[in-house]
């Protein structure tokens, strides 16, 4: 397991340097920078012309993208992540508790998602061809049909405007409520999906239905014989899902004003800031790609046949 972990992280490094050699290549198509984009409405160009020189030459925006890149991938390997171009503070700093927000508004997401999409997956595949069933792929149907900004600007309008549950903007604690639960219910419905899935497989062997003819309880049969056996197959889909909850946090971040790096990460693009928004897309990836090795180290967990060495 030790030599499979210390493999997989040796992978990443290939992995996040093409993300970032990407991110630099589309860099460098984009027709203007954060220096340009500041002066831009202050001063005309000719006016502006050696301040906006001197101050691209002092952030090396006037470098080759790959000479810009190589500095970087540098700056990186000694922990800086440079500067921010507009607010001349580090990135580590500009992130700073906004990435614990985020992780924090994905892991709430999680749980709501796991906690509906499990349970609606297992009442639908016991109850197969029930109403029970039918209402459940359904509304998981919706739930993958539904676009993020629109099912948050939903959940704002039935919970703050028409029930008025929660103020539009709430403030401490209760301010993660509808985030969380909009993302975490976007998704459940593929993880109920799954899981219904995987439950019908594994109600349908010979051992769950040998079990039921010794007279096992059926709760007992659901949750302690058939489920553990699913969830190799729902924990495959949460490993994806991670990258999911991550992008989809940039969204609802934006709409509910949750302070994550998703929100950073708009206002960065938006002020041309590439310094904040390569320094999100690094974090970014290297989170997706350490939480879905937790994954990986979990299906030992759940299914101990499962062995690594081979690998």
């Amino acid at each position: 397991m030790t030599a499979y972990i210390l493999r997989r992280l040796m992978l990443t490094v290939p992995v996040i340097v093409g993300i970032l050699l990407v991110t630099f290549v589309i860099r460098s198509l984009i027709p203007t920078d954060a220096v340009t984009a500041m002066f831009q409405g202050q001063v005309t160009e000719e006016e502006g012309k050696d301040a906006i020189a001197a101050m691209r030459a002092k952030f090396g925006l006037d470098q080759p993208w790959y000479v810009q890149f190589g500095r970087y991938v540098g700056g990186v390997m000694q922990g800086d992540l440079g500067e921010s171009i507009r607010t001349r503070r580090p990135v580590l700093e500009e992130i700073g508790f906004r990435y614990l927000n985020t992780l924090e508004l994905t892991f709430a997401a999680l749980f709501v998602a796991l906690l509906v999409g499990v349970l609606a997956g297992i009442v639908a595949a016991y109850r197969k061809d029930s109403w029970l069933d039918v209402t459940a792929t359904t509304v998981s149907l919706f739930g993958i049909s539904m676009p993020a900004f629109f099912f948050g600007l939903l959940v704002i309008m039935i919970f703050s405007v028409w029930l008025k549950w929660l103020p539009v903007m709430p403030r401490g604690w209760t301010a993660l409520i509808l985030p969380a639960v909009t993302l975490g219910l976007i998704e459940a419905a593929p993880l109920a999906r799954v899981t219904r899935s995987s439950m019908l497989e594994i109600l349908g062997r010979d051992y769950i239905r040998a079990a039921r003819a010794k007279g096992v309880p059926e709760r007992a049969l659901l949750f302690r014989h058939a489920l553990p056996n699913a969830l190799l197959a729902v924990a495959t889909i949460v490993g994806l899902q991670i990258g999911h909850l991550l992008g989809g946090a940039f969204i609802i971040e934006v709409i509910f004003g949750w302070r994550g790096i998703g929100e950073l990460a708009v206002r960065a693009i938006q002020w041309r800031d590439f310094a904040i928004t390569q320094g999100v897309i690094l974090i970014g990836s290297a989170t997706f790609v350490l939480l879905n090795l937790v994954i990986d180290i979990l299906y030992v967990w759940i299914d101990p046949r499962i062995d690594y060495k081979a690998g």
